[in-house]
């Protein structure tokens, strides 16, 4: 998940990969693996926009293989990584503004 908007440029809110093919996530699971946000720790963070309405792409990917990293990736990390693998993908853009 990530703030395009953000004062500095886009803001990584959430890095979650290799999620398995299920037809129920149960509340309150990560069903994955989380990577290192721009937050500096895993797990989601949620929007918290200064001022203005801010978009947040929530993105997912069918890939062809499973990854593997040595140590907790960044979102530029699973870009690369993903580059070749990529089967499919789906995107929603969510608003938000903090009233």
């Amino acid at each position: 998940v990530d703030d395009p908007d953000a004062p500095i440029g886009t803001w990584v809110h959430w890095v979650l990969y290799n999620v398995p093919v299920v037809s129920n996530i149960e509340e309150d699971s990560v069903p994955g693996e989380q990577g290192i946000t721009d937050f500096g720790t895993k797990g989601y963070g949620g929007p918290c926009p200064p001022s203005g309405t801010h978009r947040y792409f929530f993105k997912i990917y069918a890939l062809d293989t499973e990854l593997d990293f040595k140590q907790d990736p960044r979102k530029k990390d699973l870009e690369k990584a993903t580059k070749d693998h990529v089967l499919g993908k789906a995107e929603l853009i969510g608003l938000y503004k903090k009233y």
